[in-house]
């Protein structure tokens, strides 16, 4: 019986998804490409930050929900994991914290929401889920054809 290996993290583009493949993936995701896009139920401050040059530097965090994840880096975030007994556990943390999230988020408080992004959030371009797989599907035939061309040239 086999396994479906789906690759994902930090695969931002064709290149990533073709070298994923070539190492023999048999699939692969996208989280914060898709993310950004217009489409995604991201609000509308997550995805502009996502584009600015916060999303250059990411943090682990269990702040938001008590379960580890990804942020763009914001002091609200790290302060509370320097000290993890204070971190109720999932899905109490995510309980605790939603009505702040909510209210933060009416009051374009970004400091105070979690700004989900993966480590390579700086490489994003595309801002409509249209555009992006277009991309996605010519970067990854292009890299395919690369190799192809390459291996050719290997005695």
């Amino acid at each position: 019986m086999s396994i479906p290996v789906i690759a994902a993290g930090g695969i931002m583009n064709g290149t990533g998804i073709a070298a994923a493949l070539m190492l023999g993936a048999d699939a692969a995701q996208i989280g914060t490409a898709f993310l950004a896009c217009e489409e995604s139920g991201a609000s509308t401050l997550h995805r502009e930050a996502l584009f600015s040059d916060d999303a250059r530097q990411t943090t682990l965090t269990r702040a938001f929900s008590g379960r580890l994840a990804r942020t763009i880096r914001i002091e609200s975030a790290e302060a509370p994991d320097s000290r993890t007994r204070d971190i109720a556990p999932y899905p109490a943390q995510n309980w605790l914290t939603g009505t702040l999230r909510s209210a933060a988020l009416a009051q374009g408080r970004k400091d105070l929401i979690p700004l989900y992004a993966g480590q390579s959030a700086s490489m994003l371009h595309h801002r409509g889920a249209t555009d992006l797989l277009q991309a996605l599907i010519a970067e990854t035939d292009e890299a395919f054809a690369r190799a192809a061309g390459l291996a050719r040239n290997i005695p």
